[in-house]
C-alpha cells in the first residue's frame, strides 16, 4: 500500500456545486463527491484522522457565498417541518449557516452559542464539549445569560455545520434543555457517518435532519474508499 499522503491545498474546493454527472469513482484520492438532493455534486476535501481512517471535509466559512445560499436554502427546507420558534447556532462553522436558516424560516434573529467567555458570562450557563475536530480535548460552550429569556420555553431548532461523533451536538442539546428549551431537532448540512446515532439515542437521532450524507472513509490502494 503506497505511503502516499493523498493531501492537496483546499483553495478551489466548496467553489461551485457540480453537475450530477461528475461523480469520480471509488478509491478517491483527493475528493469525495458527496451528492445534494436535487442530485448534483459538491466535492468535499478528503482529510485523513491517522495513517488508516478519513473523512470528507466541509468547511462552510471558507466556500463560495453562492455554494452556501444553496446549502442553506436546501437546509432550510429541511428544518421548517419541525416549526422551531427559533433558531440556536453552535460555533463555529454553525454560527455562518444559523442567521440563513432563521432568515429562511422568516425569523428576526436568533441565539448563538459561543466558545469565548465574555466577563458578564456564567459557568452555570456553560457546558463541556469534545469533538471529532477538537483534537486538544475538551472546551466550555457558553450561552449569554441575557439571551436566555429567548430560549427558555421555546421550542428550539439547534443548527451546525455536521455531525460526526455526536459528543458535541448531545452535550448542546442537553445544556439547552436544562435551560428550559424545548429542543424540537438539529438541522445540519452534512450527516457524516452513524456513530452519532448512538451518542445521542434513538429518540434525539429520529429529529437530525440533513442535506447530505458523507460516509466515514478507510484507507486502500491507490486512496480512501468507504469503511461504513
Amino acid at each position: 500500500m503506497s505511503n502516499e499522503a493523498f493531501t492537496e491545498p483546499t483553495t478551489e474546493y466548496w467553489q461551485e456545486i457540480l453537475p450530477e454527472t461528475e461523480v469520480a469513482p471509488s478509491p478517491w484520492k483527493f475528493g469525495y463527491p458527496a451528492r445534494l438532493p436535487d442530485q448534483r455534486i459538491l466535492r468535499l476535501p478528503i482529510r485523513a484522522l491517522n495513517a488508516d481512517e478519513a473523512v470528507a471535509s466541509l468547511i462552510i466559512n471558507q466556500a463560495a457565498i453562492c455554494v452556501t445560499d444553496e446549502l442553506s436554502g436546501f437546509l432550510v427546507n429541511q428544518v421548517r417541518p419541525f416549526n422551531p420558534d427559533v433558531i440556536v447556532g453552535l460555533p463555529t462553522l454553525g454560527l455562518s449557516l444559523a442567521p440563513i436558516i432563521a432568515k429562511g424560516l422568516g425569523h428576526k434573529r436568533y441565539v448563538p452559542l459561543g466558545y469565548s467567555r465574555k466577563f458578564w458570562y456564567a459557568d452555570s450557563l456553560s457546558t463541556e464539549i469534545s469533538s471529532i475536530t477538537s483534537p486538544l480535548g475538551e472546551k466550555k460552550l457558553y450561552l449569554d445569560p441575557n439571551q436566555v429569556s429567548l430560549l427558555k420555553g421555546k421550542k428550539v431548532m439547534i443548527v451546525d455545520d455536521a455531525v460526526s461523533s455526536g459528543k458535541t451536538l448531545k452535550a448542546s442539546w442537553d445544556f439547552l434543555e436544562a435551560v428550559g428549551c424545548a429542543v424540537v431537532g438539529c438541522g445540519v448540512v452534512m450527516n457524516q457517518g452513524s456513530r452519532w446515532k448512538g451518542v445521542l439515542g434513538e429518540e434525539k437521532a429520529g429529529k437530525v435532519c440533513w442535506v447530505f450524507e458523507c460516509p466515514l472513509l478507510k484507507r486502500v490502494d491507490d486512496g480512501w474508499d468507504i469503511r461504513e
